[in-house]
């Protein structure tokens, strides 16, 4: 299937969707609104994940590494990037919401700036460049739109969704049972969020929260932001925690596809951070880091843990 073909991706991706076992379930919601009992467990795992002490931090620098599945190239190249992405250095402004990633691959350098929208019915904005060149076509930027926001969900968990999402998205939850994760027994939250991840209309979501730590430990979603992406479902496990700061971060990542075909995806881990360099917002903004957001994330090995 050649990958620069984006009709027959699609029609490959609709014809494989039918296959017998193929579908992994994500139903909608059943209420339009948010239960209480949802609302609580969300706002518990918050807590549980350290959202008190995010609050205090300003900037969070980080630093990831991993690997991409071959296939992947062929059946998503706007998403994987391969050329582009094999490790990466990112900066989050959470008071802001303005989040800048600056890749590395064999063909160079991408830059990526998110920012956010200011109400519900906003979806923000986000800019590329390679190698120091703006992407001007629709593609690539809403495709780095989808895997920033993604980003943002598997490190920052429930912390995210009740407080900074919940004031700039359209959120309903509701509880959706009970499922074991490897060796965690979870409670299954799920969420309908308005705008989705990029700039999709909308996003349906299920957390897997283990009723022992209150960590979310999978987190399952739509994937309705591309045209060559929608009706497919993915997940992210998420392993490895440690406290740094006050927070509970995850530092292993393993993404696998669910629909339209069970597939693993991409496996990456978080080796560096560190907090509040007080960043502003031209330390990010253009087609590469400057003044202190230059400096790479610390190592997360030289770090003591608490």
């Amino acid at each position: 299937m050649p990958s620069s073909d984006p009709r027959r991706r699609q029609l490959l991706l609709a014809s494989l969707a039918i296959l017998p076992g193929c579908a992994a379930p994500l139903p909608a919601l059943t209420n339009p609104g948010t239960t209480p009992a949802a609302r609580a467990l969300l706002d518990e795992s918050a807590a549980a994940h350290g959202l008190a002490a995010l609050a205090a931090i300003n900037d969070l620098n980080l630093r990831y590494v991993g690997e991409w599945r071959p296939f992947i190239d062929k059946l998503q190249p706007a998403l994987a990037d391969q050329g582009f992405r094999g490790g990466s250095e990112e900066r989050l402004l959470l008071r802001e919401g303005l989040i800048a990633q600056a890749h590395t691959g064999p063909s160079g350098r991408k830059q990526v700036l998110r920012r956010p929208g200011t109400s519900s019915a906003s979806q923000g904005d986000v800019r590329v460049w390679f190698n120091g060149d703006e992407a001007r076509d629709a593609d690539r930027p809403r495709a780095a739109a989808v895997v920033i926001d993604g980003y943002s969900l598997f490190l920052l968990g429930p912390m995210l969704l009740a407080q900074r999402w919940a004031a700039e998205r359209s959120m309903a939850l509701e509880l959706a049972g009970v499922e074991p994760v490897n060796e965690h027994e979870c409670d299954v939250l799920r969420v309908r969020l308005a705008p989705g991840f990029g700039f999709s209309a909308s996003e349906q979501i299920a957390l897997f929260i283990d009723r022992k730590e209150r960590l979310m430990r999978r987190v399952r979603f739509t994937l309705d932001g591309l045209p060559s992406t929608v009706g497919a479902i993915a997940e992210v496990e998420c392993f490895d925690h440690i406290t740094r700061h006050g927070v509970r971060w995850p530092t292993r990542f393993y993404e696998r596809l669910l629909r339209p075909l069970p597939l693993p995806v991409h496996d990456w881990r978080l080796t560096g951070l560190d907090v509040n360099r007080e960043l502003v917002a031209q330390d990010v903004s253009g087609p590469a880091f400057s003044a202190k957001a230059l400096v790479p994330a610390a190592n997360l090995t030289s770090l003591p843990s608490g």
